[in-house]
């Protein structure tokens, strides 16, 4: 099998496509699509988004030291895209989106009714890079769609909300279960 050498670049996909909202209070409420997300520990549990320093909500983030990261839906793609290509210095990006704020629970910024699950973050630590700025947080809360949660298990069958991925530029929905983890191992 022949391979290329190509010059260094971002080529690890596919990644969340998330929506961060962020703001202290219902009129400074915003959002914008982050791609660069994930988690960095368990115990205790911390994430990230990277962000470019010149978008209308970096700053809202650093001052406000809180944010939302909102998973998302194929039925939410066109609001995902349309979020991540409008800056919230011209839009309102709920009018615009049709989206709905909740207020948070853990945080001053909102979460978004529409999206499965909501991961309610404090600022810990902004690294600066270069062209993005990673926003390390310590997670202080989940929202949970219980139209997910199974009732009699209590399971949280997040793979029922047909999460969307970004990957090299394009927007995918989530497959089929391949296996489950340590399905490799465990003895029949």
């Amino acid at each position: 099998m022949a391979k290329q050498s190509w010059k260094p670049g971002t080529m690890i996909y596919p990644v969340p496509a998330a929506l961060v909202t962020c703001g202290s209070t219902p009129g400074e409420w915003t959002m914008l699509t982050v791609a660069w997300t994930g988690t960095l520990c368990t115990n205790p549990p911390m994430c990230y988004i990277s962000v470019r320093p010149e978008r209308y909500s970096r700053p809202l983030i650093e001052r406000c030291v809180e944010f939302t990261i909102n998973l998302t839906t194929q039925e939410m793609v066109r609001a995902v895209d349309w979020a991540g290509v409008r800056s919230g210095r011209d839009f309102d990006k709920w009018k615009e989106t049709g989206l709905t704020p909740l207020k948070g629970d853990k945080v001053s910024s909102p979460t978004i009714d529409e999206s499965p699950l909501s991961v309610e973050c404090r600022v810990k630590e902004i690294v600066r890079l270069g062209s993005h700025d990673m926003v390390i947080a310590d997670v202080v809360g989940l929202r949970a769609d219980e139209r997910f949660i199974d009732e009699a298990t209590g399971r949280f069958e997040l793979e029922k909300a047909h999460l969307i991925a970004w990957s090299h530029g394009h927007y995918f929905a989530l497959g089929s279960e391949l296996g489950h983890f340590g399905f490799s191992v465990r003895k029949k």
